[in-house]
């Protein structure tokens, strides 16, 4: 068969692969699968460098589908080209427990790199996966021993480019230099309410030249010699990523073309039929793959078996030339971290006077930075009140030195998604910086980071009320109860520096996400030597002090500084002959892990609580009971020193003591 005629079969059998399962499950998005299929293909059959049989194989080339809607494109390239995705998991498309689902979804999809759907993300995240390769190929690579080596391809659409995310990721991009990035940009005018000249009229070349990007046009999106040609043009830029513009007409060859009826729904049988016969396949048949079309792809095994080998045999060589790099390389490869790091974790004592849990999140990444390598990540133009920058090390991109202090810019949503990118590479464990309020910027990366279960690090300080004079536009109220309800999204807020000791710990030895909530003002520093701080923080509570004698009348239970407000006015019910227990609680979701034995012992059911925390009372009463009472703040705050804004919204000795009280009289 002529390489022509076979080519457009494949282009077809994507199509029709797309446009079945979206029938079959009468619910999809057929439109992008039918315009895109051609690019798609002209990437994955001649470009991309892969192993549908080794997925996880680390020197692959990365492709991101940003649109995540036009998920049965991916699906089908799996499917045709190898991957653990079979006929069947095709016709369970958006089925409940298929490896299916509407839009790609990590880990559970065999060759999806990354959970897309809402726009932008996927933008993103491939900018951090491109950052990924740069550190690491920067700290491994030797002449003529390339084993950091890959591109890190997308298919973009007009509802990414919208986003703000993408043009925040952009623009780093671009002031990186970051060649390894080649999108393919589906240009098709439509999105959901209509054409683009709705809203979307801005010349997107120039925009992105001024982003320092390097661009490529396709006035055909089915012209496969003019989309290879682009391609291989971005390939040779190594100093600008590539935005490749090619025109698509969504819906290409159904009687919806080029309208937005055709992005959201199913064809219908009717149009579907009659789409087939637009394209010359038959009508009659469904999930139809052409012998020859069959074996074409699977040629995608064969290529990739022998990239999967060479690169083997090249990381034979290095190992005898560098063994002591190429033992590095594999630790990080391999997601570990290396042996004895836990050692390098400094202990705080009392006598070294107060100290905010920011300043000693700072000293702890530090530490921990001198023996793991693999630790990159910064701030978003906050990195001296964060405490993120990595001492005597260099900074990403500046001067030519690729090192492992990020300076993101203001781009906190940017900084999020591009961090899960970072995560989802492998061989780095990414952390991020932010004051706490700015959290809001960042949650729907913070979101998908969770359902990923990418393991980060996201840094939040200036983490209440007692931020002061800024005001309440930068006074977090709501924001660390947000953070508290994602699923799977570990929230630590530790009251001292050795509880931020144990949190660093416990954010680099468990999987996952998770955000430290940290200090600006100075606390008193636990002893560490009179109490159970490392099994309490990873318990999620612990209790922190009991009376001498006798059961308590009342629980305080706190987290963060407001620890050291319970511990205070505990000494002030002592002395009015109240017996008090005071629980610190870091970490709610570890909280909830641990045996109910414990929790019991903790917080024993038939005792009163009192919950105190400079944040949204939400939540709290699972823990205090409906009899039991809460400290917080419901209202936002206001523009004074810190010390007056806390007093006068009740974190205060006798506010605390008196609703202690209250708790108690009908038990004296």
């Amino acid at each position: 068969m002529e390489k022509e005629s076979l080519d457009n079969l494949c282009i077809n059998t994507l199509r029709f692969l797309a446009v079945d399962a979206i029938e079959a499950a009468n619910s999809g998005h057929p439109g992008m699968p039918l315009g895109s299929a051609a690019m798609g293909y002209v990437l994955w059959d001649r470009f991309l460098k892969h192993d549908p049989k080794n997925p996880k194989w680390f020197n692959r080339d990365r492709f991101v589908l940003s649109p995540g809607h036009g998920s049965m494109l991916l699906y089908s390239l799996l499917h045709l080209t190898g991957y653990d995705l079979s006929l069947e998991d095709i016709k369970n498309f958006r089925q409940w427990g298929s490896k299916t689902p509407g839009h790609p979804e990590f880990v559970l999809t065999p060759g999806v790199e990354c959970t897309t759907g809402p726009l932008g993300q996927g933008f993103a995240m491939g900018i951090g996966m491109a950052m990924a390769e740069k550190y690491l190929s920067a700290r491994f690579n030797k002449p003529d021993f390339p084993v950091v080596d890959h591109f890190t391809y997308a298919i973009v659409s007009d509802g990414d480019l919208m986003e703000g995310v993408s043009s925040e990721a952009a623009s780093l991009a671009g002031h990186l230099g970051l060649g390894k990035v080649i999108y393919l940009y589906d240009d098709n005018s439509i999105t959901i309410d209509g054409s683009t000249d709705l809203t979307f009229t801005e010349d997107v070349a120039q925009r992105f030249k001024a982003y320092g990007w390097h661009i490529g046009r396709v006035d055909d999106g089915n012209d496969l010699h003019a989309i290879a040609k682009v391609i291989k043009s971005a390939q040779a830029e190594t100093n600008r990523p590539s935005l490749l513009m090619i025109k698509t007409h969504i819906g290409y060859g159904s009687p919806k073309q080029d309208t937005s009826s055709v992005h959201g729904e199913p064809l219908g049988p009717d149009s579907t039929r009659q789409t087939k016969e637009n394209l010359g396949w038959p009508p009659d048949e469904k999930f139809f793959i052409p012998d020859h079309v069959a074996d074409h792809f699977q040629k995608a095994i064969e290529r990739g078996s022998e990239a999967l080998r060479n690169w083997g045999n090249l990381m034979e060589s290095y190992r005898k030339e560098y063994p002591r790099l190429a033992k590095e390389f594999e630790q990080v490869m391999s997601g570990k971290l290396p042996e004895g790091w836990e050692q390098s974790i400094p202990r705080f004592s009392p006598e070294n006077g107060f100290l905010a849990t920011r300043a000693a999140s700072g000293k702890i990444l530090n530490a921990i930075a001198s023996k793991v390598g693999n630790l990159v990540g910064g701030s978003a133009d906050l990195a001296p009140s964060n405490k993120t920058f990595q001492i005597g090390k260099s900074i990403f991109g500046l001067n030519e030195k690729w090192g492992p202090n990020i300076h993101f810019g203001i781009r906190e949503h940017a900084m999020g998604a591009i961090s899960n990118g970072m995560a989802l590479h492998g061989g780095i464990l990414p952390y991020t910086g932010t004051f706490l309020i700015f959290s809001d910027y960042m949650r729907p990366a913070l979101r998908l980071s969770a359902m990923m279960n990418a393991h980060i690090i996201f840094i939040f300080t200036h983490d209440s009320i007692q931020l002061g004079e800024d005001g309440p536009t930068h006074q977090p109220v709501e924001q660390l109860m947000s953070l508290r309800i994602i699923p799977n999204f570990r929230v630590i807020r530790p009251a001292d520096a050795n509880e931020t000791a144990i949190a660093w710990e416990l954010a680099l030895k468990l999987d996952g996400p998770t955000a430290l909530i940290l200090t600006r003002q100075k606390l008193p520093i636990l002893d560490v030597d009179m109490l159970s701080i490392d099994k309490g923080v990873s318990n999620g509570a612990y209790i922190l002090s009991d009376p001498p004698e006798g059961n308590p009348d009342v629980i305080l239970i706190a987290t963060g500084s407001e620890v050291h407000l319970a511990t205070t006015a505990k000494e002030v019910l002592i002395e009015r002959g109240i017996n008090v227990r005071v629980i610190s609680m870091p970490c709610w979701e570890l909280f909830e892990e641990s045996s109910d034995d414990y929790q019991k012992l903790i917080l024993p059911p038939d005792i009163p609580k009192l919950a105190i925390e400079a944040g949204s009372t939400l939540g709290w009463r699972k823990y205090v009971g409906d009899t039991g009472d809460i400290i917080g703040l419901d209202r936002f705050g206001a523009s004074s020193p810190g010390s007056v804004v806390y007093e006068k919204l009740g974190f205060n000795v006798l506010n605390v003591v008196e609703r202690a009280l209250s708790l108690c009289s009908p038990h004296q």
